[in-house]
């Protein structure tokens, strides 16, 4: 699947899992001490890029392990704090879950249409 969808399929993976933690966040923005935490893709997508193998040809090539594509939550810096310790700002998060949304439509947009077209391809006629 990964040479039919590309890096598609990471990135649904990333997105299902930022909204979660984006909805974590909101599920919690009255609670005392909360600390909103969200997922880098820049992180994710240097991790699934190391994760290619790389061929060494000659006994001097340095040999890399390859790394995954784990993604790490990381704790965000507000811009208002509030007293009780909270972090989360609900308008914030309510336009990051939305950003992401729309990402999360459009890598699926592009996998649905490449399947389509692939489909259109094996059969020869469009359904």
């Amino acid at each position: 699947m990964d040479s039919i969808l590309g890096i598609h399929e990471a990135a649904l993976t990333f997105r299902a899992q930022r909204m979660e933690v984006i909805a974590a966040n909101l599920a919690n923005a009255d609670t005392p001490h909360y600390q909103a935490r969200d997922v880098e893709f820049s992180s994710v997508l240097a991790g699934a890029a190391s994760a290619v193998k790389m061929s060494t040809t000659d006994a001097r090539h340095l040999s890399t392990a390859p790394r995954g594509a784990q993604s790490e939550l990381k704790y965000r810096i507000p811009h208002q704090p509030s007293l009780d310790g909270n972090t989360v700002e609900t308008d914030l998060e309510l336009a990051r879950y939305a950003e992401n949304a729309v990402s999360y439509q459009s890598s699926l947009l592009f996998a649905s249409n490449r399947i389509s077209t692939l489909r259109m391809a094996l059969t020869g006629a469009r359904s």
